[in-house]
């Protein structure tokens, strides 16, 4: 099947197939957000037509986004299931995190293979349709994820392989359509594979591996010597009944003798005080 005809029929339903799919991820991640029925909604159109809205923008056409209107509803139905449906929104977060996972997965999957090909349909070589069509795939989750202010699994290298499965959907359809073996089947196919991939990846917690700086940050720190640090100064101990008083140098003035029967007052100015006679020996 030549692959203008592969990107007219069959796509569209793929693509509203992964909207769906990508559509429900993001309905599921607003609600558990706890988002209200408008931010449910936006965060479906979202992930459902991110992905697809920069595949178009790339490729210089007008997004079908804007001029379709079976685009646009199909996230919007999304929402409504899965905002008014008040067994999947009451479950226990196991269940919810699961239907999250696989209609992800899904739409990845999809959109890995539908961007492919409409990447390879406008002219572009295999690494630009590569690259475009895992774009497309995980641009709307990405988006999704930055407007309910969490970070992108995408990003992370803790979490399951996400970006891996959508490589591999974009590269097999290329390689396919290199081969001559592009059609209908190859192309389900080749989703379907994705799809699984990403799903042997949570099940098996597949993920990629950590930086050799962080699995050991402190390696080089190791082999340098510990630094010798300076003794605390302490103050000598005293004894609760000693007072210190400070010691009388040869700078500091000496007071004159006082006359005999007179008592000097410190600070006052007036002069020695001479008790009167009589008072002297009371």
């Amino acid at each position: 099947m030549p692959i203008e005809e592969l990107s007219g029929a069959v796509q569209y339903v793929m693509d509203l197939l992964g909207i769906f799919a990508f559509a429900l991820s993001g309905a599921f991640l607003a609600v558990r957000k706890d988002f209200d029925i408008f931010g449910t909604v936006i965060l479906s159109e979202t992930a459902g037509l991110g992905g697809g809205l920069f595949r178009d923008l790339v490729l210089g056409v007008t997004p079908v986004a804007f001029t379709d209107l079976g685009y646009f509803f199909t996230p919007c139905a999304a929402a409504a299931i899965v905002y008014f449906g008040h067994r999947l929104r009451h479950d226990d977060t196991v269940h919810d995190g699961r239907l999250f996972d696989i209609s992800d997965a899904a739409a990845l999957g999809l959109f890995s293979v539908t961007g492919t090909i409409k990447a390879l349909s406008h002219g572009f070589n295999s690494p630009a349709a590569v690259t475009l069509g895992s774009a497309s795939a995980v641009g709307g989750g990405v988006l999704a994820h930055l407007l309910a202010l969490e970070q992108p699994a995408l990003l992370r290298w803790n979490r399951d392989l996400y970006a891996l499965p959508a490589l591999a959907g974009a590269t097999s359809a290329v390689l396919l359509h290199a081969t001559g073996l592009l059609n209908v089947g190859t192309a389900i196919g080749t989703s379907l594979f994705a799809f699984g991939l990403r799903l042997l990846a949570i099940r098996y917690n597949w993920r990629t591996p950590r930086s050799h700086f962080w699995r050991h940050p402190f390696a080089g720190m190791r082999q340098q010597p510990p630094t010798a640090k300076p003794a605390p100064h302490r103050a000598p101990a005293m004894d609760a009944d000693t007072v210190t008083l400070p010691s009388l140098t040869a700078d500091t003035p000496t007071p004159p003798p006082s006359a005999p029967g007179t008592v000097t007052l410190p600070g006052i100015d007036a002069g020695p005080f001479t008790p009167r006679r009589g008072q002297v020996g009371q």
